[in-house]
């Protein structure tokens, strides 16, 4: 079954001419990317020669001495925070010292051997009920070493968050002044 001669005559003309669409389609890609090129070549000429020295000059008459402040402030505080934790660490340090201490006191068996009478003393007063299931001093201890451990935290907390006259960071006006005055200063 073979296809009339009409047909084929359509069929070689509808070859021709997408044969000739693409030919079209393909000078138009080449011309669109010709273009695309200059373009690109254009915008990168103005981006140097216009964009860059506005950008530059914005950068440091806006951005520049905001960002000093900035630093300065941030300096400030990162001062001021080291200063802090000079005052807690010596507390948190000191509180788990005695703590330790305490643990290494328990361990001597003359303390052991003291807590036990004093334990069994309260036990006949009728002060102290002691269960039948002796469970040691490492109770006693690990509550002591919880309160000093309670109280160190609580107390470098105070000494990090109570407020301080000196803590007051400078305006914003006068650090830019100051940056102003070493500015001159530098040149």
């Amino acid at each position: 079954m073979g296809l009339s001669r009409k047909r084929q005559r359509e069929l070689k003309r509808l070859k021709r001419s997408a044969e000739q669409l693409w030919d079209e389609q393909r000078d138009a890609i080449e011309h669109a990317t010709e273009v695309l090129r200059d373009a690109r070549r254009q915008a990168a000429n103005y981006a140097r020669e216009e964009v860059g020295p506005r950008v530059r000059d914005a950068y440091e008459d806006r951005v520049r001495p905001v960002v000093r402040a900035g630093e300065r402030a941030g300096r400030t505080a990162a001062s001021w925070g080291r200063d802090r934790l000079d005052d807690v660490v010596p507390t948190i340090t000191g509180a788990l010292g005695s703590a330790l201490a305490m643990l290494e006191a328990a361990k001597d068996p003359r303390v052991r051997d003291v807590v036990r009478r004093v334990s069994r003393a309260g036990e006949r007063a009728g002060v102290v009920t002691m269960p039948r299931k002796a469970a040691g001093p490492g109770r006693y201890i690990l509550l002591g070493l919880g309160v000093v451990a309670a109280a160190g935290i609580a107390y470098a907390a105070w000494q990090t968050l109570r407020a301080d006259d000196d803590l007051w960071i400078e305006d914003i006006d006068e650090i830019g002044a100051a940056d102003v005055d070493t500015a001159d200063d530098e040149s």
